[in-house]
């Protein structure tokens, strides 16, 4: 039964599953084991909502059996034997409320398949149809899908390969319904039925249908098939007629864009770009605080430097001297800085002060056990102490 499983479903499982056991193992180390806790958290999470759908379906739905509904119950059982499956599943049908689906489920252990009632209503004149939705669904079971996701979960809404990897179990599964099918044209009609509706694919032209394919090579096609879980559906339909069958190639510009789409499951490309924006947004968030604390500090520190030769003249003076300076002016030195900053002397402490783009910086003088002048730097108005840069150093006035 190995032929059922797409080639590219093995590869891309294989480089999930390793993927995602790393990611698990720097999860737990990095966070010293509170990734064990969440995931335990997450397990008795899952439990509570797997419960209740488990409980939705077996108060609410039809268990399939040989005295109910002995018609479909036989295709799920020709279904299992075709397949293998030698531990059945539970088999349900359920109100579809409008909607052509049908789904596989497991909980502690037991697996449910469940079909809707608008599948089986609509492929009433077709022999092939439910059985096509039956295999598809044991596919997901006999290949595990329901429970390997938790491994693999760390990585599995990375770009492109979160989505690679569903659509190739997608195809898979595909493959499965296809060997429930007594013809791969009731295979591709089944399928088609969820593009036509509960009436009109009884007059569908499948070959014309599958030619649609052309149309998917296009940027925008290629896009959202690259960021999506399913492929699209009239690839679908043309893998079950001939699965040999060679798609249209894609563009390679859409890769590019979709490499930067994190993949979101069944809620589609736009909630990936959603999840793109808002990775974004926290990254902005955090690196644009931090480029404007380094390009206030780069500024304060080339002030810094442009300043030392007026602190050193102020020193001098006040060494020979023993006096503070008039003003700047009287030891012929300009008030402004290259940078266009500008100092001013206060001739009450000799604290000269820089008013820089960024704020204020302001340069103490103080005396050490030699008598000479020594210059420290405190924040002035428009300024926090954290902008400061490391050469601002801080100094006690005697």
């Amino acid at each position: 039964m190995n032929h059922l499983t797409y080639p590219r479903e093995r590869t891309l499982g294989t480089i999930t599953l390793v993927l995602g056991l790393i990611a698990w193992l720097g999860l737990i180390i990095g966070s010293f084991g509170i990734a064990l806790v969440i995931l335990a958290l997450g397990f008795v999470l899952y439990l509570f909502a797997q419960s209740s759908l488990i409980a939705h379906i077996k108060g609410n739905g039809v268990e399939l059996s040989e005295k109910q509904f002995p018609d479909l119950y036989s295709q799920f059982i020709r279904c299992c034997d075709q397949l293998e499956i030698k531990s059945r599943p539970q088999a349900y049908i359920l109100n579809g409320n409008g909607g052509l689906n049908a789904f596989a489920t497991k909980f502690l252990g037991t697996q449910y398949v469940v079909l809707m009632t608008d599948v089986v209503d609509a492929m009433d004149k077709h022999d092939d149809g439910v059985s096509f939705y039956i295999g598809h669904e044991l596919g997901h079971l006999r290949k595990k899908h329901l429970s390997g996701g938790l491994l693999r979960w760390p990585v599995l809404w990375l770009p492109l390969l979160g989505a690679a990897y569903s659509r190739a179990r997608e195809t898979t599964c595909d493959r499965h319904g296809l060997a429930c099918c007594k013809s791969p044209e009731g295979a591709a009609r089944s399928l088609a039925a969820l593009a036509a509706g509960v009436e009109r694919w009884k007059d569908l032209d499948v070959i014309s249908y599958v030619k649609q394919t052309n149309h998917t090579s296009g940027f925008w096609m290629s896009f959202h098939e690259l960021t999506a879980g399913y492929p699209w559906l009239t690839k679908r339909a043309a893998r079950v007629m001939d699965v040999e069958a060679t798609m249209p190639k894609r563009s390679f510009i859409s890769y590019i864009l979709a490499a930067f789409v994190p993949f979101a499951g069944r809620l589609g490309s736009g909630f990936g770009v959603l999840i793109l924006v808002y990775i974004i947004g926290v990254l902005a968030a955090i690196a644009l605080p931090a480029y404007q604390q380094y390009t206030t500090k780069a500024v304060l520190a080339a002030n810094i430097i442009q300043s030392q030769d007026t602190r050193d003249a102020l020193g001098n003076y006040y060494e020979n001297n023993q006096e503070i300076p008039e003003s700047l002016s009287a030891l012929n030195i300009k008030a402004e800085l290259i940078d266009g900053s500008l100092m001013t002397l206060d001739t009450n402490n000799m604290a000269l002060s820089v008013n820089t783009k960024k704020g204020e910086i302001i340069f103490t003088p103080a005396e050490d056990d030699q008598g000479k002048i020594i210059w420290g730097c405190i924040n002035g108005e428009g300024l926090t102490p954290e902008q400061l840069p490391p050469s601002c150093i801080s100094v006690e006035i005697k």
